[in-house]
């Protein structure tokens, strides 16, 4: 993997890492809850032979910072400085899970810093039923801060009504990719989650599960490379 670089965002330093060109058309990778930039490990090679890659630790996962505080809209405003203090956008901007619902929520409120939006198994914005709980964290060290999952549940269980709404603003080419039956997302939620989304295409990758690109990376990166570098 590429070596760790890190910026000053707001109030926190944010990790990540970056492969291809300089001058090629830049994406931004964002995990799911728990991980960080490695996870992307399995696809990152061949994203960059046509984007400059740019995967990044969210706050409270990885080498990021880790200060206590959490929420979509946080993680959403992270990802908008961090594009603003290395100057990018519009970018490509590929979320996973937790990271599919910062990627919507930016694209959303800043559509000119998105210029294609892909969705892997993205948590719809709608109310959990049943409701999650959060029990302690699991003993030992773990690669990102307890809190933001507490966070994560929180708001999975009751999302602002707004996010929801706001899908319908995306103006982005947006892409949306399902791991079919096997996940634990509602599949019928994210077709209705892309309906909403204007210029929208639904892929489903039927016995991946919830880790679409670690389970099947080769179909994933067939759909994404796709949709990133039509064919003329």
């Amino acid at each position: 993997m590429s070596d760790v670089q890190k910026v000053q965002v707001g109030d926190v330093q944010l990790a990540y890492r970056c492969w291809g060109e300089a001058d090629a058309p830049p994406a931004v990778l964002l995990h799911c809850l728990g991980e960080d930039g490695e996870d992307w490990r399995g696809v990152v090679g061949q994203l960059a032979t046509t984007h400059r890659v740019y995967a990044l630790d969210l706050r409270g996962h990885g080498h990021s910072d880790r200060p206590g505080e959490y929420g979509f809209e946080r993680w959403r405003d992270d990802v908008a400085g961090f594009l603003r203090e290395l100057r990018l956008g519009p970018v490509a901007l590929i979320g996973h899970s937790l990271g599919a619902i910062a990627a919507l929520l930016l694209a959303a409120d800043r559509p000119e810093l998105v210029e294609r939006l892909v969705l892997e198994e993205a948590v719809p914005p709608l109310p959990g039923d049943p409701p999650q709980e959060v029990a302690g964290p699991p003993p030992g060290p773990l690669g990102f801060d307890w809190q933001a999952k507490v966070a994560v549940v929180a708001q999975r269980n009751a999302p602002d009504p707004g996010w929801w709404d706001g899908l319908a603003k995306i103006t982005a080419p947006t892409l949306v990719i399902a791991g079919g039956s096997t996940s634990h997302i509602p599949q019928q939620q994210i077709q209705d989650m892309a309906e909403r989304i204007p210029d929208c295409r639904l892929v489903t990758v039927e016995g991946a599960g919830h880790l679409v690109h670690e389970e099947r990376p080769l179909e994933f990166l067939d759909a994404v490379r796709a949709f990133l570098v039509p064919r003329p």
